[in-house]
């Protein structure tokens, strides 16, 4: 089997709600709008759902089991340190990420003018051209918790291959 190479999927989700007197980020940005979104960390959709795809891909759980928030060490931490961890894991483990694509689901803010920014960010952290990860972003059409603008959810989906030796 050498020179083979084994190719995984992962998918992740993830949605918060709006809390305000709190930053936004999104993709590791942060993002000039009226509120944050609320959790233990700094609740960046975009980034956890990532997590939570590569974590699935590497058959590694999600990320409430790999940084519980029940550990204090990870309240308000930026979820961008985190993505770096799950990167270092996933390039220990022998596994590089082939593509990204994500999905940010929310009514407001509009993202058209940080979306470049946010693929450039994302990509610096999981050592990746820029080509090889696409964001875009939907909305509800007004419909559900998303479409009355109570908070923004995301998707990820991920292609990681493993090279064997």
């Amino acid at each position: 089997m050498t020179g083979e190479t084994k190719m995984r999927v992962g998918i992740g989700f993830d949605v918060h709600k709006f809390q305000k007197d709190t930053p936004l980020y999104l993709g590791g940005v942060k993002i000039n709008y009226k509120a944050g979104l609320k959790g233990h960390s700094d609740a960046d959709v975009l980034i956890h759902a990532l997590i939570d795809a590569l974590l699935g891909a590497m058959g590694k759980g999600d990320i409430g089991e790999m940084f519980p928030d029940t550990e204090i060490k990870y309240k308000d931490i930026r979820s961008t340190e985190l993505l770096n961890d799950v990167v270092d894991i996933m390039l220990d483990d022998n596994y590089k990420l082939v593509n990204a694509d994500l999905v940010l689901i929310a009514q407001k803010p509009k993202i058209k003018t940080y979306k470049e920014v946010i693929e450039e960010k994302l990509s610096s952290i999981l050592r990746i051209e820029k080509s090889q990860i696409n964001l875009k972003a939907t909305t509800t059409e007004g419909l559900g918790f998303l479409g009355r603008i109570e908070g923004i959810g995301a998707q990820a989906l991920v292609l990681i291959s493993e090279s064997i030796q």
